[in-house]
Protein backbone atom coordinates (compact mmCIF):
# COMPACT_ATOMS: atom_id res chain seq x y z
CA UNK A 1 0.00 0.00 0.00
CA UNK A 2 1.51 3.02 -0.55
CA UNK A 3 1.21 6.60 0.09
CA UNK A 4 0.47 7.83 -3.33
CA UNK A 5 -2.84 6.10 -3.11
CA UNK A 6 -4.11 8.70 -0.52
CA UNK A 7 -5.52 11.69 0.16
CA UNK A 8 -1.87 13.99 0.40
CA UNK A 9 -2.16 17.29 2.60
CA UNK A 10 -0.39 20.74 1.20
CA UNK A 11 3.02 21.01 1.57
CA UNK A 12 2.50 24.70 2.98
CA UNK A 13 0.09 23.18 5.71
CA UNK A 14 2.70 21.54 6.87
CA UNK A 15 5.73 24.10 6.53
CA UNK A 16 5.03 25.84 10.09
CA UNK A 17 5.57 22.59 11.90
CA UNK A 18 8.76 22.03 9.76
CA UNK A 19 9.97 25.17 11.09
CA UNK A 20 9.44 24.38 14.32
CA UNK A 21 11.25 21.33 14.50
CA UNK A 22 14.50 22.76 12.35
CA UNK A 23 14.72 25.69 15.14
CA UNK A 24 13.65 23.26 17.91
CA UNK A 25 10.65 25.44 19.02
CA UNK A 26 8.77 22.54 18.51
CA UNK A 27 6.93 20.72 21.85
CA UNK A 28 7.31 16.87 21.74
CA UNK A 29 4.52 15.08 23.95
CA UNK A 30 5.66 11.77 24.87
CA UNK A 31 2.31 9.44 25.64
CA UNK A 32 3.52 7.18 28.15
CA UNK A 33 6.41 7.08 30.44
CA UNK A 34 7.62 3.79 30.65
CA UNK A 35 10.35 1.51 29.14
CA UNK A 36 9.72 3.47 25.37
CA UNK A 37 8.60 7.05 26.62
CA UNK A 38 11.78 7.85 29.38
CA UNK A 39 14.32 7.24 26.72
CA UNK A 40 12.59 9.46 23.70
CA UNK A 41 12.31 12.19 26.06
CA UNK A 42 16.02 11.46 26.82
CA UNK A 43 17.23 11.73 23.17
CA UNK A 44 14.75 14.60 22.20
CA UNK A 45 15.64 16.86 25.28
CA UNK A 46 19.36 16.14 24.19
CA UNK A 47 18.45 17.28 21.00
CA UNK A 48 17.71 20.76 22.28
CA UNK A 49 13.31 20.30 21.64
CA UNK A 50 11.56 20.55 25.19
CA UNK A 51 9.03 17.77 26.35
CA UNK A 52 5.55 16.82 27.88
CA UNK A 53 5.11 13.66 29.07
CA UNK A 54 1.81 12.43 29.42
CA UNK A 55 0.49 9.50 31.77
CA UNK A 56 -2.38 8.34 33.14
CA UNK A 57 -0.57 6.85 36.03
CA UNK A 58 -0.38 10.24 38.11
CA UNK A 59 2.27 8.33 40.55
CA UNK A 60 4.64 8.78 37.82
CA UNK A 61 3.96 11.65 37.07
CA UNK A 62 4.70 12.82 40.73
CA UNK A 63 8.04 10.61 40.22
CA UNK A 64 9.57 12.30 37.42
CA UNK A 65 8.73 16.02 38.42
CA UNK A 66 10.27 15.53 41.84
CA UNK A 67 13.71 14.53 40.07
CA UNK A 68 13.26 10.48 40.64
CA UNK A 69 13.48 8.20 37.95
CA UNK A 70 11.36 4.23 37.88
CA UNK A 71 13.81 2.72 35.65
CA UNK A 72 17.07 2.00 36.11
CA UNK A 73 18.86 3.06 32.79
CA UNK A 74 16.80 6.67 33.11
CA UNK A 75 18.36 7.91 36.14
CA UNK A 76 17.81 10.38 38.68
CA UNK A 77 20.08 12.36 37.17
CA UNK A 78 18.86 12.49 33.72
CA UNK A 79 15.41 13.74 35.22
CA UNK A 80 17.16 16.35 36.79
CA UNK A 81 19.23 17.50 34.10
CA UNK A 82 15.56 17.68 32.20
CA UNK A 83 14.10 19.62 34.31
CA UNK A 84 17.21 21.72 35.40
CA UNK A 85 16.97 23.16 31.69
CA UNK A 86 13.35 23.58 31.86
CA UNK A 87 13.23 20.96 28.76
CA UNK A 88 10.82 18.80 30.57
CA UNK A 89 7.18 18.80 31.85
CA UNK A 90 4.88 15.75 32.74
CA UNK A 91 1.13 15.41 33.60
CA UNK A 92 -1.46 13.14 34.25
CA UNK A 93 -4.14 15.52 32.10
CA UNK A 94 -5.04 14.40 28.81
CA UNK A 95 -6.85 17.46 28.14
CA UNK A 96 -3.11 19.55 27.20
CA UNK A 97 -2.65 17.19 24.85
CA UNK A 98 -3.44 20.32 22.58
CA UNK A 99 -0.72 21.97 23.84
CA UNK A 100 2.35 19.82 22.16
CA UNK A 101 2.93 20.27 18.28
CA UNK A 102 3.79 16.94 18.03
CA UNK A 103 2.40 13.44 20.07
CA UNK A 104 4.33 10.57 20.25
CA UNK A 105 2.48 7.40 21.49
CA UNK A 106 3.94 4.53 23.08
CA UNK A 107 1.46 2.40 25.29
CA UNK A 108 1.47 -0.84 26.33
CA UNK A 109 -0.25 -3.37 23.04
CA UNK A 110 -0.64 -6.59 25.02
CA UNK A 111 -2.47 -9.79 24.15
CA UNK A 112 -5.49 -10.78 25.54
CA UNK A 113 -6.35 -14.19 26.91
CA UNK A 114 -7.16 -15.58 23.61
CA UNK A 115 -3.61 -14.35 22.56
CA UNK A 116 -5.46 -11.76 20.17
CA UNK A 117 -3.95 -7.59 19.73
CA UNK A 118 -5.47 -5.92 22.72
CA UNK A 119 -5.49 -2.24 21.27
CA UNK A 120 -7.43 -0.62 24.31
CA UNK A 121 -4.50 1.41 25.49
CA UNK A 122 -4.16 2.80 22.26
CA UNK A 123 -7.43 2.93 21.35
CA UNK A 124 -8.18 5.38 24.63
CA UNK A 125 -5.30 7.40 24.07
CA UNK A 126 -6.33 7.88 20.71
CA UNK A 127 -9.79 9.19 21.84
CA UNK A 128 -8.39 11.43 24.57
CA UNK A 129 -6.25 13.15 22.04
CA UNK A 130 -9.25 13.54 19.33
CA UNK A 131 -10.78 15.88 22.29
CA UNK A 132 -8.16 18.53 22.15
CA UNK A 133 -6.38 17.26 18.60
CA UNK A 134 -5.94 20.51 16.82
CA UNK A 135 -4.73 21.62 13.50
CA UNK A 136 -1.25 21.35 12.39
CA UNK A 137 -0.09 18.88 15.00
CA UNK A 138 1.57 15.62 14.15
CA UNK A 139 0.83 12.26 15.64
CA UNK A 140 2.54 9.05 15.70
CA UNK A 141 2.12 5.67 16.89
CA UNK A 142 5.31 3.88 18.57
CA UNK A 143 3.55 1.26 20.10
CA UNK A 144 4.57 -2.70 18.29
CA UNK A 145 1.16 -3.89 16.34
CA UNK A 146 -0.28 -5.27 13.26
CA UNK A 147 -0.21 -4.02 10.25
CA UNK A 148 -2.81 -1.29 9.14
CA UNK A 149 -3.80 -0.22 12.55
CA UNK A 150 -2.28 2.98 12.15
CA UNK A 151 -4.75 4.01 9.35
CA UNK A 152 -7.51 1.31 10.07
CA UNK A 153 -7.80 1.94 13.95
CA UNK A 154 -5.54 5.04 14.72
CA UNK A 155 -6.99 7.65 11.83
CA UNK A 156 -10.97 7.35 11.91
CA UNK A 157 -10.14 7.12 15.90
CA UNK A 158 -8.55 11.34 15.52
CA UNK A 159 -10.72 12.00 12.63
CA UNK A 160 -14.20 12.11 15.41
CA UNK A 161 -12.26 15.47 16.12
CA UNK A 162 -13.69 16.84 12.95
CA UNK A 163 -10.15 17.52 11.98
CA UNK A 164 -9.53 15.42 8.52
CA UNK A 165 -5.64 13.55 8.84
CA UNK A 166 -3.32 14.38 5.71
CA UNK A 167 -5.17 17.55 5.39
CA UNK A 168 -5.16 19.34 8.76
CA UNK A 169 -3.22 17.20 10.44
CA UNK A 170 -0.75 14.85 9.98
CA UNK A 171 -0.13 10.60 11.16
CA UNK A 172 3.22 8.48 10.99
CA UNK A 173 3.79 5.38 12.20
CA UNK A 174 7.34 4.99 13.41
CA UNK A 175 8.10 1.72 15.25
CA UNK A 176 10.06 2.15 19.06
CA UNK A 177 13.65 0.66 18.76
CA UNK A 178 14.91 -0.12 22.91
CA UNK A 179 17.03 -2.62 24.07
CA UNK A 180 17.04 -2.11 27.73
CA UNK A 181 20.50 -2.38 29.64
CA UNK A 182 22.47 -3.03 26.29
CA UNK A 183 24.83 0.41 26.93
CA UNK A 184 25.96 0.47 23.24
CA UNK A 185 22.81 1.33 22.38
CA UNK A 186 20.36 4.22 23.17
CA UNK A 187 17.60 5.80 22.08
CA UNK A 188 19.29 8.19 19.73
CA UNK A 189 21.65 5.92 18.74
CA UNK A 190 18.91 4.05 17.25
CA UNK A 191 17.64 4.30 13.55
CA UNK A 192 14.41 5.09 13.33
CA UNK A 193 12.13 3.03 10.80
CA UNK A 194 9.15 5.86 9.49
CA UNK A 195 6.19 5.50 7.21
CA UNK A 196 3.19 7.74 7.25
CA UNK A 197 -0.54 8.26 5.98
CA UNK A 198 1.05 10.87 3.18
CA UNK A 199 4.15 12.44 1.31
CA UNK A 200 3.71 15.66 3.87
CA UNK A 201 3.45 13.41 7.16
CA UNK A 202 5.78 11.22 5.89
CA UNK A 203 8.74 14.75 5.30
CA UNK A 204 7.62 16.18 9.07
CA UNK A 205 8.24 12.76 11.15
CA UNK A 206 11.28 12.21 8.88
CA UNK A 207 12.52 15.80 9.85
CA UNK A 208 11.62 15.16 13.55
CA UNK A 209 13.32 12.34 13.81
CA UNK A 210 16.60 13.15 11.96
CA UNK A 211 17.03 15.82 14.48
CA UNK A 212 17.22 13.70 17.56
CA UNK A 213 18.36 9.95 16.78
CA UNK A 214 21.18 8.45 14.49
CA UNK A 215 19.19 8.22 11.58
CA UNK A 216 15.83 8.19 10.12
CA UNK A 217 14.73 5.14 7.00
CA UNK A 218 11.60 6.30 5.36
CA UNK A 219 9.55 3.82 3.95
CA UNK A 220 6.51 3.87 1.94
CA UNK A 221 3.47 3.40 3.96
CA UNK A 222 2.48 3.08 7.60
CA UNK A 223 1.59 -0.79 6.92
CA UNK A 224 5.53 -1.06 5.59
CA UNK A 225 6.48 0.43 8.59
CA UNK A 226 4.37 -1.86 11.01
CA UNK A 227 5.27 -4.62 8.94
CA UNK A 228 8.81 -4.44 9.60
CA UNK A 229 8.80 -3.72 13.15
CA UNK A 230 6.65 -7.06 13.87
CA UNK A 231 9.10 -9.06 11.47
CA UNK A 232 11.77 -7.96 13.27
CA UNK A 233 10.62 -9.66 16.41
CA UNK A 234 9.18 -12.39 14.48
CA UNK A 235 12.72 -13.30 13.16
CA UNK A 236 14.18 -13.33 17.23
CA UNK A 237 11.19 -15.01 18.15
CA UNK A 238 11.50 -18.00 15.77
CA UNK A 239 15.23 -18.04 16.07
CA UNK A 240 15.12 -18.28 19.63
CA UNK A 241 12.43 -21.31 19.29
CA UNK A 242 14.69 -23.31 17.31
CA UNK A 243 17.87 -23.27 19.55
CA UNK A 244 15.16 -23.98 22.78
CA UNK A 245 14.14 -26.85 20.69
CA UNK A 246 17.62 -28.07 19.71
CA UNK A 247 18.21 -27.65 23.45
CA UNK A 248 15.65 -30.21 24.65
CA UNK A 249 16.76 -32.69 21.72
CA UNK A 250 20.79 -32.09 22.83
CA UNK A 251 20.09 -32.63 26.86
CA UNK A 252 18.50 -35.73 25.97
CA UNK A 253 21.75 -37.08 24.17
CA UNK A 254 23.68 -35.20 26.67
CA UNK A 255 25.01 -32.81 24.02
CA UNK A 256 25.56 -29.23 25.52
CA UNK A 257 23.96 -26.88 23.69
CA UNK A 258 26.25 -23.95 24.98
CA UNK A 259 28.94 -25.59 23.69
CA UNK A 260 27.36 -26.14 19.71
CA UNK A 261 26.23 -22.69 19.41
CA UNK A 262 29.45 -21.12 20.30
CA UNK A 263 31.43 -23.70 17.87
CA UNK A 264 29.03 -22.69 15.16
CA UNK A 265 29.46 -19.00 15.68
CA UNK A 266 32.77 -19.82 14.67
CA UNK A 267 31.61 -19.14 11.26
CA UNK A 268 32.24 -15.72 9.98
CA UNK A 269 29.45 -15.48 7.37
CA UNK A 270 25.55 -17.36 7.13
CA UNK A 271 25.29 -18.04 10.86
CA UNK A 272 24.12 -15.96 13.91
CA UNK A 273 23.61 -16.80 17.65
CA UNK A 274 21.03 -17.47 19.51
CA UNK A 275 20.67 -19.14 22.76
CA UNK A 276 18.31 -21.08 24.75
CA UNK A 277 16.39 -20.01 28.11
CA UNK A 278 13.56 -20.75 30.44
CA UNK A 279 11.35 -18.67 28.04
CA UNK A 280 10.96 -15.53 26.12
CA UNK A 281 10.36 -12.41 28.33
CA UNK A 282 9.92 -8.66 27.53
CA UNK A 283 7.14 -6.82 26.24
CA UNK A 284 8.00 -7.69 22.54
CA UNK A 285 9.24 -11.32 21.81
CA UNK A 286 6.65 -13.19 23.38
CA UNK A 287 3.58 -10.84 21.97
CA UNK A 288 4.12 -9.05 19.02
CA UNK A 289 4.44 -11.93 16.12
CA UNK A 290 1.18 -13.42 17.51
CA UNK A 291 -0.24 -9.51 16.00
CA UNK A 292 0.73 -11.11 12.88
CA UNK A 293 -0.35 -14.85 13.16
CA UNK A 294 -4.31 -13.13 14.52
CA UNK A 295 -3.94 -10.91 11.29
CA UNK A 296 -3.15 -13.67 9.01
CA UNK A 297 -6.55 -15.99 10.67
CA UNK A 298 -8.25 -13.08 10.00
CA UNK A 299 -7.17 -13.26 5.97
CA UNK A 300 -7.50 -17.12 5.88
CA UNK A 301 -3.85 -17.46 6.58
CA UNK A 302 -1.79 -19.89 8.24
CA UNK A 303 1.41 -18.25 10.29
CA UNK A 304 2.68 -21.84 10.82
CA UNK A 305 6.52 -20.57 11.73
CA UNK A 306 4.77 -18.01 14.29
CA UNK A 307 2.71 -20.63 16.13
CA UNK A 308 5.21 -22.87 16.14
CA UNK A 309 8.01 -20.71 17.56
CA UNK A 310 5.31 -20.07 20.13
CA UNK A 311 4.76 -23.18 20.94
CA UNK A 312 8.21 -24.37 21.60
CA UNK A 313 9.10 -20.72 23.60
CA UNK A 314 6.04 -21.35 25.74
CA UNK A 315 6.85 -24.88 26.44
CA UNK A 316 10.16 -23.62 28.15
CA UNK A 317 9.35 -23.44 31.87
CA UNK A 318 7.48 -26.49 31.50
CA UNK A 319 10.88 -28.20 30.93
CA UNK A 320 12.82 -26.15 32.92
CA UNK A 321 10.57 -27.01 35.98
CA UNK A 322 10.49 -30.87 34.61
CA UNK A 323 14.26 -30.95 34.90
CA UNK A 324 14.89 -29.23 38.04
CA UNK A 325 12.25 -32.06 39.99
CA UNK A 326 15.00 -34.74 38.16
CA UNK A 327 17.74 -32.54 39.39
CA UNK A 328 16.45 -32.79 42.77
CA UNK A 329 15.15 -36.16 42.69
CA UNK A 330 18.94 -37.11 41.84
CA UNK A 331 19.63 -36.17 45.61
CA UNK A 332 16.67 -37.58 46.95
CA UNK A 333 14.50 -34.54 47.23
CA UNK A 334 11.07 -33.97 45.91
CA UNK A 335 10.22 -30.73 44.58
CA UNK A 336 6.96 -30.35 47.25
CA UNK A 337 8.41 -29.23 50.37
CA UNK A 338 11.89 -28.07 48.89
CA UNK A 339 13.46 -24.69 49.46
CA UNK A 340 14.13 -23.24 46.10
CA UNK A 341 15.09 -19.31 45.54
CA UNK A 342 14.58 -18.35 42.05
CA UNK A 343 17.67 -16.16 40.96
CA UNK A 344 16.45 -13.49 38.50
CA UNK A 345 12.66 -11.97 37.99
CA UNK A 346 13.63 -8.96 35.31
CA UNK A 347 13.28 -10.53 31.57
CA UNK A 348 16.62 -10.24 30.94
CA UNK A 349 20.12 -9.31 32.92
CA UNK A 350 20.90 -5.99 34.35
CA UNK A 351 17.81 -4.51 34.08
CA UNK A 352 14.70 -3.69 36.08
CA UNK A 353 12.06 -4.72 33.31
CA UNK A 354 9.94 -7.12 34.74
CA UNK A 355 7.11 -7.21 31.72
CA UNK A 356 6.91 -10.72 30.30
CA UNK A 357 9.26 -12.73 32.53
CA UNK A 358 9.63 -15.95 32.25
CA UNK A 359 10.53 -16.27 36.13
CA UNK A 360 6.80 -15.37 37.02
CA UNK A 361 5.72 -18.68 34.86
CA UNK A 362 8.38 -20.42 36.76
CA UNK A 363 7.48 -19.05 40.37
CA UNK A 364 3.86 -20.10 39.20
CA UNK A 365 4.84 -23.76 38.41
CA UNK A 366 7.28 -24.28 41.12
CA UNK A 367 4.48 -23.10 44.21
CA UNK A 368 1.60 -25.01 42.54
CA UNK A 369 4.44 -28.36 43.10
CA UNK A 370 4.42 -27.35 46.39
CA UNK A 371 8.34 -25.12 46.77
CA UNK A 372 9.23 -23.52 49.47
CA UNK A 373 10.12 -20.33 46.92
CA UNK A 374 12.27 -17.45 47.29
CA UNK A 375 13.67 -15.24 44.77
CA UNK A 376 17.19 -12.71 44.75
CA UNK A 377 17.09 -9.82 42.39
CA UNK A 378 19.27 -6.80 42.72
CA UNK A 379 17.51 -4.73 40.31
CA UNK A 380 13.82 -5.93 41.55
CA UNK A 381 13.70 -5.27 45.22
CA UNK A 382 9.90 -7.06 45.47
CA UNK A 383 7.25 -8.59 42.96
CA UNK A 384 5.41 -6.02 40.86
CA UNK A 385 1.60 -6.97 40.68
CA UNK A 386 1.46 -8.28 37.30
CA UNK A 387 -1.26 -8.68 34.29
CA UNK A 388 -1.24 -12.23 34.17
CA UNK A 389 -0.04 -13.99 37.42
CA UNK A 390 -1.11 -14.51 40.60
CA UNK A 391 1.62 -14.81 43.14
CA UNK A 392 2.17 -13.83 46.53
CA UNK A 393 3.75 -11.03 47.98
CA UNK A 394 7.44 -11.96 48.40
CA UNK A 395 10.70 -9.16 48.69
CA UNK A 396 14.53 -9.95 47.25
CA UNK A 397 16.16 -12.02 49.41
CA UNK A 398 20.30 -11.27 50.19
CA UNK A 399 22.33 -14.17 48.72
CA UNK A 400 24.13 -14.61 52.02
CA UNK A 401 26.29 -18.04 52.75
CA UNK A 402 24.03 -18.63 55.20
CA UNK A 403 20.58 -18.17 53.05
CA UNK A 404 21.97 -20.16 50.20
CA UNK A 405 23.17 -22.79 52.41
CA UNK A 406 19.72 -23.25 53.91
CA UNK A 407 18.48 -23.55 50.27
CA UNK A 408 17.67 -27.04 48.63
CA UNK A 409 18.12 -25.84 45.07
CA UNK A 410 19.08 -22.45 43.23
CA UNK A 411 17.63 -21.87 39.86
CA UNK A 412 18.68 -19.08 37.44
CA UNK A 413 16.25 -17.97 35.47
CA UNK A 414 18.25 -14.29 34.61
CA UNK A 415 21.73 -14.09 34.79
CA UNK A 416 22.19 -10.80 35.89
CA UNK A 417 26.00 -9.24 36.20
CA UNK A 418 25.53 -8.61 39.56
CA UNK A 419 25.26 -11.96 41.29
CA UNK A 420 28.33 -13.75 42.38
CA UNK A 421 28.22 -16.92 40.70
CA UNK A 422 31.36 -18.26 42.16
CA UNK A 423 30.06 -17.59 46.07
CA UNK A 424 26.64 -19.54 44.37
CA UNK A 425 27.99 -22.19 43.53
CA UNK A 426 30.26 -22.56 47.03
CA UNK A 427 27.74 -22.45 49.33
CA UNK A 428 24.56 -23.70 47.67
CA UNK A 429 24.18 -27.13 47.82
CA UNK A 430 22.56 -27.25 44.56
CA UNK A 431 22.61 -24.91 41.58
CA UNK A 432 20.05 -25.15 38.12
CA UNK A 433 21.92 -23.10 35.53
CA UNK A 434 19.12 -21.81 32.38
CA UNK A 435 21.81 -19.12 31.14
CA UNK A 436 24.75 -20.57 31.35
CA UNK A 437 25.92 -18.12 33.92
CA UNK A 438 28.44 -19.95 35.69
CA UNK A 439 30.02 -21.61 32.48
CA UNK A 440 33.40 -19.93 33.66
CA UNK A 441 33.21 -21.88 37.59
CA UNK A 442 35.41 -24.84 37.21
CA UNK A 443 34.14 -27.08 40.26
CA UNK A 444 31.24 -28.06 38.31
CA UNK A 445 29.99 -30.65 40.96
CA UNK A 446 26.84 -29.24 41.59
CA UNK A 447 25.86 -27.64 38.40
CA UNK A 448 23.33 -28.99 36.43
CA UNK A 449 22.49 -27.03 32.95
CA UNK A 450 19.21 -26.80 32.14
Amino acid sequence: MSIANHPTSSPASGQALLESISTRKCNVGIIGLGYVGLPLIDAFTDAGFSCTGFDVDATKVDSLLAGKSYIKHIGDEKIAAWLNKKAFDATADMARLGEPDVLLICVPTPLDDARDPDLKYVVGTCEAIAKALRPGQLVVLESTTYPTTTRDVMVPILEKSGLKAGVDFFVAYSPEREDPGNPDFSAAGIPKVVGAIDETSLQIAKALYESAVAGVIPVSSCEVAEAAKVLENIYRAVNIALVNELKTIFDGMDIDVWEVINAAKTKPFGFQAFYPGPGLGGHCIPIDPFYLSWLARKQGLNARFIELAGEVNRAMPNYVVSQSAKFLNEVQKPIRGSKICLLGVAYKKDVDDPRESPSFELMELLLELGADLTYSDPHVASLPEMRHYDLPAMESQDLTPEFLQSQDAVLIATDHTAFDYEAIVKHAPLVIDTRNATASISNREKIRKC
